[in-house]
């Protein structure tokens, strides 16, 4: 039993209709991992074709509650969750077609993990038409599985993986096929610019391939210099001689905008400010920074000099 100063742990499931949502809860609750003696509540927010085997929510000390649109969502609604089930702990089954920052849990209930299921044989259709809904579900994510890859090309996963990662760069990504899942790794790509050049040039176009495929591959860009033109952005807390150099990019739709940079150490970073454009020549290292929450890139300039404004911002 929970007691009263405990919070209620959420465990909180995205994805589109029948993206798999329903397998991925049915598998989990019965994995050793996720086993809990006392009863499990799973608020389903849509029904799909696929339906929950009875023996298993038997099995798993699962109770399900269903709810029908987003205003049932309340604090008496949560509440009467509580006092007629007393559960350890919450899963929600969420409806994508619901936008999820309207989500408004309890005070006393926290939400531990966020997952969302994409799939791969429909993600192109949800990418073009409900982008902005797709960015409120992986955006706070710490896990996006995209599944039923067996007719992804692995270009368009490249290309899949891209995407995600724009929107959510702390988010683990996993791909999967009819065989299990997909190692990144084996998947080659076209890279547009020369990684065995001694100065490796990265043009305003290229900045979004760059930035994301560095976050992933240390093993590929560390000790390599590059050469780059991007947008300072200074602040208080920053060490002396840091900045970040990034430029604005468009993850979701034009009002959803965020900034993509690395931080940079540079004896010129205390001539600069917000805003300025420069050309910054640095070698690309990995280290640990507060922000990336770990280990991520951290580039030692060169050289920074003064450079004209790029007017077109990254798109993914």
């Amino acid at each position: 039993m929970r007691k009263n100063n405990e919070t209620m742990p959420v465990f909180l499931i995205n994805g589109f209709l029948e993206a798999g949502k329903t397998q991925f809860i049915s598998f989990t609750l019965q994995q050793e991992y996720f086993k809990a003696d006392e009863t499990t509540v799973l608020i389903l927010c849509e029904e799909g074709d696929t339906e929950y085997d009875p023996e298993i929510l038997k099995r798993t000390k699962t109770k399900v509650v269903t709810v029908d649109s987003l205003s049932e969502l309340t604090e008496e609604f949560f509440a009467s969750i509580e006092a007629a089930h007393d559960p350890c702990r919450v899963l929600i089954e969420w409806n994508g077609m619901w936008p999820q920052d309207q989500l408004k849990l309890p005070a006393s209930w926290e939400l531990f993990q966020q997952i969302t299921i994409i799939d791969g044989d429909t993600f192109d259709l949800y990418l073009n038409n409900m982008k902005p809904l797709l960015g409120l579900m992986v955006r706070n994510s710490e896990l996006v599985i995209m599944n039923r890859c067996d007719e992804v090309s692995d270009e368009d996963i490249v290309r899949y993986r891209r995407g995600l990662k724009a929107l959510n760069p702390q988010a683990e990504l996993i791909f999967e096929d009819a065989d299990g899942e997909i190692e990144m790794d084996l998947l080659e790509e076209d890279l547009p610019y020369d990684l065995k050049a001694d100065v490796v040039e990265i043009k305003p176009e290229h900045f979004g391939i760059w930035y994301i495929d560095a976050l992933d591959n240390e093993e590929r860009y560390k000790g390599k210099v590059f050469e780059f033109t991007a947008m300072a952005l200074k602040a208080p807390e920053f060490p002396k001689n840091y900045f970040v150099t990034g430029r604005m990019a468009m993850t979701c739709c034009e009002a959803d905008m965020t900034f993509l940079g690395f931080i940079c150490k540079a004896r010129e970073a205390r001539h600069l400010e917000t805003g300025n454009w420069v050309k910054v020549r640095a070698k690309l290292t990995y280290e640990f920074w507060q922000d990336y929450d770990g280990i991520g890139p951290v580039l030692y300039a060169e050289s920074v000099e003064p450079a004209e404004e790029i007017k077109e911002i990254v798109q993914f």
